[in-house]
């Protein structure tokens, strides 16, 4: 029986969207296409009426999952009257969250891909690229200052953040109390004054 194209469209995005979220919870390598086109709702075999290889999918579905933002972020950059300090520190509490930290495949690919992405060659490096550069440019939106001045900030804010959760992530099941202390300790000093959130031990 022969599929709609509306149909064909949905089953495509259906299926970058659930390897946008199992490449984040398993990473590039811990994920067949088997599992991916089940979790979509599809057969094995239809995957390849939609891409032309497994690194095709996985090149799109970084980029899917690079439309995954910090959850206060879409409301504050449209609040005239919160403050860039109040932007940040909602910005940085939620990133730097237990629920962040626990659902890798609803969160940043930044912090879940980045060593896959480097082992994967050129094409999904410049793939990650376009990711991280989004990003960034999104990041600098909420802040204020000089171009240049705010780019460097973000720099520094996107990588220390992003190193935190991936150290608390690792940490996690060993040593919660530490992977605890990293996340609050990052949130306290990326930006002063930050109150603690989601129940973190002190």
């Amino acid at each position: 029986m022969k599929v709609s194209k509306t149909q064909a469209a949905e089953n495509r995005a259906g299926i970058v969207d659930a390897a946008a979220r199992l490449y984040r919870e398993k990473g590039l390598s811990g994920v067949g296409v088997a599992e991916i086109t089940r979790d979509a709702g599809l057969t094995h075999g239809g995957l390849y009426r939609h891409f032309a290889s497994k690194d095709a999918l996985a090149r799109e579905a970084c980029l899917r999952a690079f439309e995954w933002t910090i959850t206060p972020l879409d409301g504050l950059e449209q609040d005239g009257n919160a403050s860039a300090t109040a932007k940040l520190q909602a910005m940085v509490d939620s990133y730097l969250s237990v629920n962040h930290r626990d659902h890798p495949g609803e969160g940043c690919p930044a912090a879940a891909l980045a060593t896959d992405a480097a082992r994967a060659g050129p094409e999904m490096s410049e793939v990650f690229a376009q990711g991280v550069e989004r990003n960034i440019q999104r990041f600098m939106r909420v802040l204020e200052g000089e171009p240049a001045e705010k780019r460097a900030q973000t720099m520094v804010m996107l990588s220390s953040m992003i190193g935190a959760l991936v150290l608390a992530r690792a940490t996690a099941a060993g040593n919660p109390a530490l992977s605890a202390e990293i996340l609050r300790t990052l949130r306290e000093r990326l930006v002063p004054g930050a109150q603690d959130v989601d129940g973190l031990p002190e």
